[in-house]
């Protein structure tokens, strides 16, 4: 009775453990100076409220929340960049990444880049990469066209007006994916109409 006791004991607490250590890598926060003043800031993606939290120190640590990132059967968090953070989601097959940077003249959080990828269909066609700089507009998209066969670079412009942390949700990335989708697709035209 003793010995089951301590074993059922045993088996609680490595569960417990475990729970607690999924519970923080959920939650787990980038400690950065984003706004440039010396101070660090913190960043995270709160799983429970499904939104990005930022807490600046030129706003005394005042969360800026996103939008609600309402699209599930994901996995997301943040990581650190080199000007700031950028937010990752993955599907799975598919996923993206969302650059964001302090605007020292807005003083707000601003999305500065997306890039997304998909693995294609089972013969790799339309697999690949694409991203675009909301900065300057330029996107570029690399992609399988058919058999393993990569398709020229498509080089384009694609314009977004500004959009900052408080406007981000599901609807700016998967608008891009669509975006970037249909750049692929009239590529491929433009080529399958070439080999007839």
């Amino acid at each position: 009775m003793s010995r089951n006791y301590k074993q059922i004991k045993k088996t609680v607490v490595t569960v417990l453990v475990l729970l607690t250590q999924i519970l923080v890598f959920g939650q787990e926060k980038l400690v950065k100076d984003i706004d440039n003043d010396g101070i660090n800031d913190t960043v995270y993606f709160d799983e429970k409220k499904i939104v990005i939290v930022c807490k600046l120190s030129t706003n005394n640590f005042k969360p800026i929340y996103s939008k609600q990132i309402e699209t599930m059967g994901f996995s997301a968090g943040i990581t650190a960049t080199r000007n700031g953070f950028a937010f990752y989601f993955s599907y799975n097959r598919a996923g993206n990444k969302n650059q964001f940077r302090y605007n020292a003249k807005t003083k707000k959080i601003q999305l500065i880049g997306m890039s997304n990828y998909e693995q294609g269909n089972a013969a790799n066609e339309g697999a690949g990469e694409s991203s675009v700089n909301l900065l300057t507009g330029d996107f570029i998209g690399n992609w399988i066209q058919y058999e393993n066969i990569k398709m020229p670079t498509v080089k384009t412009k694609m314009h977004y007006k500004t959009i900052n942390l408080e406007d981000f949700n599901e609807e700016i990335f998967e608008g891009y994916s669509k975006r970037s989708a249909e750049e692929y697709y009239k590529k491929k035209k433009e080529i399958d109409a070439k080999r007839k």
